[in-house]
């Protein structure tokens, strides 16, 4: 394998999936779970510096955990959020999704049981998700304003002991075909994709990374 062609259409994949919003005083922080506990980590220090009064963390179990981990993703996050000195009482845990559309329609419910009614966010997910996480909220909570952001990683630096880099290639060539794909379906809104990225879209496919591809 051409590991030179590999590093070159996976920056620009990654370059892609970043949102590069900017960050404004929210009403609260929205995080996504995953199998990255830096997210969690990264929403602790968003808190800390005073972007939003509370943190809502939403996941299950969803395909990168299940299987893995033995608790919910946003119980483990939460967790590490109060051990990064989060209030207790400044934390909600929506702990049942299993899906990106799930993290925002059960935490729609959850915010509803709680009297509560946000209207600017900000979204914390893995670096990799940025964009899908943003099409995702937008398509069930159209009248919010939302920021996403993610741990401040670049690709070389992210892959862990845990996440190898054809991990994460695998999976954000897959979120990739999800954002082309999944405004067809209902579950998003649409995406501009330049040429440039969905060229390396192809070539990683064609090099490999089909792992999390969508069934066909």
């Amino acid at each position: 394998m051409d590991q030179e062609e590999v590093t070159r259409c996976a920056e620009l994949v990654w370059a892609y999936h970043h949102m590069n919003h900017t960050l404004e005083k929210s009403d609260c922080i929205l995080v996504l779970g995953s199998h990255d506990t830096r997210v969690a980590e990264w929403a602790a220090d968003l808190y800390h510096q005073g972007w939003a009064p509370y943190i809502i963390f939403s996941g299950g179990l969803g395909n990168l955990t299940l299987g893995i981990w033995k608790e919910a993703e946003a119980d483990v996050f939460a967790r590490i959020a109060r051990e990064r000195g989060v209030p207790a009482d400044c934390i909600l845990v929506e702990n049942r999704s299993t899906n990106t559309g799930e993290n925002i329609t059960f935490t729609q419910e959850l915010l509803d049981s709680r009297g509560l009614n946000p209207q600017k966010f900000i979204v914390v997910q893995k670096p990799y998700m940025e964009r899908r996480s943003y099409a995702t909220f937008k398509r069930w909570w159209p009248d919010k304003l939302l920021a996403v952001t993610s741990p401040p990683i670049s690709l070389a630096d992210y892959p862990t002991a845990e996440i190898s880099r054809d991990d994460v290639i695998h999976v954000m060539t897959g979120d990739l075909q999800r954002i082309k794909e999944y405004p067809m379906k209902g579950f998003q809104i649409a995406q501009d994709i330049p040429a440039d990225v969905w060229d390396a879209f192809k070539q990683l496919v064609a090099l490999g990374f089909t792992r999390h591809l969508l069934s066909t």
